[in-house]
């Protein structure tokens, strides 16, 4: 039973981000055929933070008519709108209209908006329902989550997404002067890069988004259903012991009941106190651990913005170490951030259901500050420059 749960909740953790996750990776297939171009991650990421409305109306419901917001039905909702859109996203991403003169693809961007308030709902809703559920299975909830973008991109490189490769280009003299050029000295090469083939369609890629959405449909329908028959929460381990105390004083016969009580409140008092103070040292130790490992993963975070910002010619290039240390980077960036993310949601989840509420609304202001920060960098200021493999010249 305990691995059928540990299942079902990595399942449901992977369709928290999984489509725009699945979105972003699949961008070198679809940028080639709508209308936007390049300029389609903007679209995107102005769509996703308009999406916030989601979890900003779940919050106020939370705070203002508390015990009227049923999570259950409203993950039912935000998971059925997902995978309906993701199955429509593979019929209609391609169809255009004019609007204010120009071509442009509201079909993908209008779908792509409701898969934007999924995901960005996902982080108010599945957390707090997944207090429902014994502490550890919260750590299995957010490996899926991780798993909701490990999974597209290894379907991407299966796809063969962003795969290039170089090819000559014969390009025409249009300024020619003299009329007795031959047509070998008319022409000249020139080396581009071309995006290959993919393995299989972007409409493929979208039907497995809309499996993988599914799939999470189906895994919180069974968590829904599994009985409670479990302590909710670790603290409950605590108030056993107690009760346990209390009990075993008073079923001895013989003795005065009114001395009994209070030495098993003094007994009882003693132990909470005992307790409380064991865990201090630990819980501070836990603390700094997390302290530090949000500072080493900032430090990553940093050297991995350095390296784009100095793209298309970055520290190292051309060499194995420079890309053996790139990828570490990453490893480490995303490893440690993610530990930080599920221990503060494990302390947290012990707290309070308002806590885990609040940690999810922590999240996404994160998510909408880092897109707000990185917007101007990238299309006001031109900070990061794509590097074509096969023209980019770097001094050493």
């Amino acid at each position: 039973m305990a691995l059928l749960v540990h299942l079902l909740a990595c399942a449901f953790g992977t369709g928290s981000w999984v489509a725009i996750n699945g979105l972003w990776v699949e961008l070198p297939l679809i940028v080639n055929e709508l209308p936007e171009g390049w300029y389609l991650p903007s679209y995107l990421t102005v769509i996703i933070q308009l999406a916030n409305v989601g979890p900003l109306l779940v919050t106020l419901m939370y705070k203002f008519c508390p015990g009227r917001l049923t999570e259950v039905i409203v993950v039912y909702m935000i998971l059925s709108i997902g995978t309906v859109s993701c199955f429509l996203l593979a019929f209609f991403w391609k169809e255009t209209t004019v609007v204010a003169g120009e071509l442009h693809s509201t079909a993908f961007l209008i779908i792509t908006f409701f898969l934007s308030l999924l995901d960005c709902t996902s982080s108010v809703t599945f957390l707090p329902f997944m207090m429902q559920l014994p502490a550890q299975y919260l750590t299995t909830y957010f490996i899926g989550e991780g798993l909701s973008g490990f999974i597209p991109g290894l379907v991407a490189l299966g796809q063969g997404v962003g795969m290039t490769k170089c090819v000559n280009v014969t390009q025409g003299w249009d300024n020619m002067t003299e009329t007795n050029v031959t047509s070998s000295q008319a022409d000249h090469y020139t080396t581009e890069s071309q995006y290959q083939p993919a393995n299989f369609s972007t409409e493929i890629f979208f039907f497995f988004l809309a499996g993988m959405m599914g799939l999470c449909l189906v895994a919180f329908i069974f968590l829904t259903r599994i009985p409670r028959n479990f302590e909710r929460s670790c603290e409950n381990l605590v108030a056993d012991q107690v009760v346990y105390t209390a009990s075993s004083g008073l079923e001895n016969s013989g003795k005065d009941p009114t001395g009994e009580a209070e030495s098993n409140e003094l007994t009882i008092s003693v132990n909470l106190q005992k307790q409380e103070a064991s865990t201090l040292p630990s819980k501070a130790r836990s603390l700094m651990l997390l302290g530090s490992l949000s500072l080493a993963g900032t430090g990553f975070g940093a050297y991995n913005m350095a390296m784009a910002a100095m793209s298309p010619c970055p520290l190292l290039q051309n060499s194995l170490g420079g890309g053996v240390l790139i990828v570490l980077s990453w490893i480490f960036f995303v490893g440690t951030l993610s530990y930080v993310k599920v221990m503060v949601g494990l302390i947290l989840r012990d707290k309070s259901h308002s806590a885990l509420v609040w940690c999810g609304v922590a999240v996404q202001m994160g998510s909408m500050v880092g897109a707000l920060a990185m917007f101007p960098l990238i299309n006001v200021y031109y900070l990061f420059k794509s590097g074509d493999s096969c023209n980019t010249n770097c001094s050493i």
